[in-house]
């Protein structure tokens, strides 16, 4: 369905001549292809989204580099590229909800000490799957189990 409508919306970018919304739409299907091409299977929902939310994180890492070099016209292009990759992620979850999510995880899997993490940080992350970024989670967890 993801699939569907970021074709759906290349389309209309290529009709509407929005060069932005084109370009980062043809770099978040090309990335999905390639996943698809390399694991020789196609991407479910999740999966999706999970590459999605790379693709986000790429662009907030390059964020930083142009804000330090001062290259106003990069920084207003990836913002926008950063709000376009967005529409196609589910609403972030707040600290908050990824705490409890973490509470309960680790209450269902007994986790009880930092050797724990690994089992925590693999049955919490399909359950918040784009919507939480994980540096923050594993911040989370360490806190919790520490």
């Amino acid at each position: 369905m993801l699939k569907e409508q970021l074709l759906e919306d290349f389309k209309n970018a290529m009709k509407e001549k929005n060069e932005l919304k084109k370009n980062t739409i043809m770099m978040i299907r090309s990335a999905i292809l390639q996943v698809e091409k390399d694991t020789q299977k196609e991407m479910s929902e999740n999966e999706i989204i999970e590459i999605i939310s790379k693709e986000l994180k790429k662009r907030k890492e390059s964020l930083a580099d142009y804000e330090k070099s001062g290259r106003e016209d990069l920084i207003q292009n990836i913002n926008d590229e950063m709000a376009v990759i967005k529409a196609y992620l589910p609403e972030e979850l707040s600290r908050e909800e990824i705490e409890k999510i973490i509470v309960e995880t680790i209450a269902e899997i007994g986790a009880v000490t930092m050797k724990d993490m690994g089992k925590v940080m693999q049955a919490v992350k399909p359950k918040m799957a784009g919507r939480a970024d994980n540096k923050l989670v594993n911040e989370i967890v360490k806190a919790k189990l520490g």
